[in-house]
């Protein structure tokens, strides 16, 4: 494996992940203008009269990971120190050139207090980077090991890897179902076109965790070698986990499976039922129904009605970190099967050029 390969999975992660901490930090990207105060005052502000240790808890831990990929992107030939000191300078200047411009945006307020916060958390997953990055994305990292047993090579791949790991932060948006995605009512605003019914409502929520369930994993199905089901079954548990994560956080810390309503249980049920046959199909099948379970799933979620049942805590839309988590993690929620279903008609098209060339193997199998 060339040694380029082995820093290109950190690099696109970096680069995924860089841009959701661009949107996180500018949400919602909307009222630009200048305040008239001086570009840079806020770099030497006094301490703020009203500190809040989460949101600088939320800063430091924010920039730990943007840390460790960059530092894990940079060469392997690298010195330890080096790989420190350019991860960390990166980060920095990426959160000043935010934090500056958070002084355009009348909802954000530029801090050099979230500076610090941001430059200690890139330190400090810089030298976990530095010091275990190699061990994890090198050549016989176990990372890249992994991924070249279970995930198909090249960029196509990194991009499956990237889609998945933009859907599991999806399942972390506070008020969504189980396996929900692509909600662009909520995010445009638009009202439920169903009134609520305890019956209707079961009824939706049944066919959206059954056909969302089939859909993901056909989908993680089609960017994976061999048959072996388990990096499916790992994907669907990571996502289990997630929901389980943020109801536990955002909703009911005494019923952290609040989420598993009586259709998520039974469409868990019969999606599991649907999936298992269908990983022994064709690939050209399970890409097929992969995306059919993707259009329905997400059609199902724009006329789900509204459940005014859902116990949403209040209490912490208080923070301004968990705003803007949330709006991230709702933009991604919605966008996401859109991403997905260009990524598995690239895909397939790819897989389909390759299969009918004449001189593939395979190709009198089709």
């Amino acid at each position: 494996m060339p040694a380029s390969t082995s820093s290109s999975l950190p690099r696109a992660l970096a680069l995924a992940y860089a841009l959701l901490v661009a949107y996180a930090c500018l949400h919602p990207l909307t009222g630009w203008r200048d305040s008239g105060l001086p570009a840079f005052d806020w770099l030497w502000a006094p301490w703020p009269r009203y500190f809040i240790a989460e949101d600088f808890l939320f800063n430091i831990l924010g920039y730990l990971p943007l840390g460790f990929l960059f530092a894990a992107a940079l060469p392997q030939g690298w010195g330890m120190a080096r790989k420190l000191a350019v991860a960390t300078v990166l980060a920095g200047l990426f959160s000043f050139g935010l934090e500056a411009a958070q002084n355009y945006l009348p909802t954000r307020v530029a801090s050099n207090l979230d500076l610090g916060g941001n430059i200690a958390g890139a330190l400090v997953g810089a030298l976990l980077g530095a010091r275990w990055g190699g061990a994890l994305f090198g050549p016989q990292g176990r990372l890249q090991r992994w991924r070249a047993q279970y995930v198909i090579g090249g960029r196509s791949g990194e991009a499956g890897l990237v889609l998945l790991g933009l859907w599991l932060l999806g399942q972390l948006t506070a008020n969504d179902l189980l396996f929900s995605s692509g909600d662009l009512r909520s995010l445009l605003g638009i009202p439920a076109p169903l009134p609520f019914s305890p019956e209707r409502f079961i009824a939706f929520d049944t066919a959206l965790t059954a056909s969302a369930l089939l859909a993901v994993g056909l989908f993680a199905r089609c960017m994976t070698r061999g048959a072996n089901p388990a990096p499916v079954l790992l994907v669907l548990g990571l996502g289990v986990l997630a929901k389980t994560l943020a109801t536990w956080t955002f909703f009911e810390p005494a019923a952290p499976l609040a989420w598993l309503t009586p259709g998520a249980e039974r469409g868990m049920l019969i999606g599991a039922a649907l999936l298992l046959p269908c990983l022994l199909l064709p690939r050209y099948a399970q890409h097929a129904l992969a995306g059919a379970g993707l259009l329905l799933a997400t059609a199902l979620v724009n006329l789900i009605p509204e459940n005014p049942y859902l116990p949403y805590n209040q209490q912490l839309t208080s923070y301004s970190n968990f705003l803007n988590f949330h709006g991230l993690t709702q933009l991604v929620d919605s966008l996401w099967p859109y991403l997905a279903l260009a990524y598995l008609s690239a895909l397939g098209l790819w897989r389909g050029e390759r299969l009918a060339s004449p001189a593939h193997p395979r190709r009198r199998h089709l």
